[in-house]
């Protein structure tokens, strides 16, 4: 060859060079775009609580006077004795007076973005004001004391994305992305003029705002489920069943074939994260497990035999306290006695959950009324009717945050939630009385919740008062 370099040679060396410098900046620009890291919140260097009694989330009394040193984001210190930061000249100290301090509030089944706006509103409105309506009721909800949710289906990545960055008050959020179901399941809202539909055609409105996608085959079930880990989606959910508020959806249909969901449980755990699926009934229960879903939300209608299989399987539950039909006032009359079904079979889930101790998590499931997301803690209060304050405490801080951690390493959130102890995130609330006495405490946040932090920054602080 020879040495020479020709004006031809410097032509095809750049065109080379801009080729790869444009692959570059295409692949940081995704990347940065994708896999938005969160940055923390904590607005003072470090809090110090005098003088509180810990409800660590764990253990079912409260602990001595004790002494509390938040240091960023960070539960650094926890102390018998008092903690001498008189040389710190960046330590807010705040006195408990003798008050509870306790994790914050995890709420496992949450649709952020779905909370304030009626069905009909969503589908109309654009995604823009949708999300900037979410953010509202997610400054509201960290407000009621949830400083984590698990959102359970919607496009809440944007607005995930926004709080982590600090751009507005919110609780944590472990998005699940839209809800996979098939053609007249739950989460499919056309009507009947809208059939039939052409395989690889338009997408429907609510699939184009990202709230479900419908797949009607294992390789269709795939394809969804690895466009929410694409969006950054810590867990998959599937309709296996029949649901409320869908039009043509009844509670007692079994929707996706088994290997329909295992295709989704495969993408999942190719991910490292895992499959929960919406399912009432025992037949869909028990495909869902059949499949290798390791967590089922609702099952209201489920039956001892099928019960006795979730807890020797191991599977999680993650059920909500439905005791009354006001989550059904906006809805037609087949609608309003699919909810009736649902309410009867609260009473049955919960005793079959604590006859063979399935690991059971608390969620609230709250859908289109800003009046009901206000009763939030109060349905988390609903459950003395089966556990103990301390039970259902333990249940909506630790346990709840154990089940998060089946997203290995999709958990956006690293660390240690629903707990207060040495290297814990610090999301803490201190409370006006004591809620393993007293659980309706948790009913009026606005009065009873003095000190709100998540992630080591004070977003509420009525000690003053």
């Amino acid at each position: 060859m020879s040495g020479k370099t020709t004006a031809k040679d410097l032509k095809h060396t750049s065109a080379r060079l801009l080729m790869m410098a444009g692959i570059l900046t295409i692949g940081w620009f995704a990347t940065a775009v994708a896999q938005p890291q969160p940055t923390s919140q904590s607005g003072n260097t470090a809090t110090l609580f005098e003088n509180v009694r810990i409800f660590d989330g764990r253990t079912p009394t409260l602990s001595a006077p004790s002494h509390v040193l938040v240091r960023g984001h960070i539960v650094e210190r926890i102390s018998a004795d008092p903690i001498n930061v008189a040389a710190e000249t960046d330590v807010r100290v705040l006195s408990g007076g003798g008050r509870v301090l306790m994790p914050g509030l995890i709420d496992m089944h949450w649709h952020a973005m779905m909370v304030r706006p009626t069905p009909a509103a969503l589908l109309s409105s654009d995604i823009g004001y949708s999300t900037l309506l979410a953010g509202v009721e997610a400054t509201a909800t960290l407000m009621r004391g949830f400083t984590t949710i698990r959102d359970m289906g919607g496009p809440s990545f944007s607005l995930k994305r926004a709080i982590d960055q600090g751009l507005l008050p919110g609780p944590r959020i472990y998005p699940s992305g839209a809800v996979i179901t098939i053609t007249s399941g739950h989460g499919d809202f056309r009507q009947l003029s809208d059939l039939p539909r052409t395989i690889g055609g338009m997408l429907t409105r609510v699939e184009q705002l990202g709230g479900s996608m419908i797949a009607d085959s294992p390789d269709e079930v795939r394809l969804r489920a690895r466009e929410q880990l694409m969006q950054g989606a810590s867990q998959i959910k599937l309709t296996a069943g029949g649901g409320v508020a869908s039009p043509f959806s009844p509670l007692d249909v079994s929707t996706f074939t088994e290997v329909e969901l295992r295709a989704a449980v495969e993408a999942a755990e190719n991910w490292g994260t895992y499959v929960c699926t919406h399912a009432y009934t025992p037949a869909s229960i028990q495909r869902s497990i059949a499949a290798g879903v390791k967590c089922i939300e609702h099952a209201h209608l489920i039956d001892d035999a099928t019960a006795r299989l979730m807890a020797e399987k191991g599977v999680w539950l993650s059920t909500q306290p439905f005791l009354d039909m006001s989550a059904a006032s906006g809805l037609g009359p087949a609608e309003q006695a699919k909810m009736g079904q649902v309410v009867t079979g609260t009473d049955v889930v919960y005793a079959l959950a604590k006859k063979y101790g399935i690991r059971t998590a608390f969620g609230t499931d709250i859908l289109f009324s800003e009046a009901l997301a206000k009763r939030q803690g109060a349905m988390l209060a609903a459950l003395t009717r089966w556990y103990t304050p301390a039970e259902t405490l333990v249940m909506a801080t630790s346990t709840n945050a154990e089940l998060l951690q089946l997203s290995g390493l999709r958990n956006p959130y690293p660390g240690k939630l629903g707990i207060v102890e040495q290297g814990a995130l610090a999301d803490l609330l201190l409370v006006d009385g004591n809620p393993l006495e007293n659980l309706d405490l948790v009913a009026d946040p606005d009065r009873n919740f003095l000190i709100i932090m998540k992630d080591g920054r004070i977003h509420k602080n009525a000690l003053a008062k």
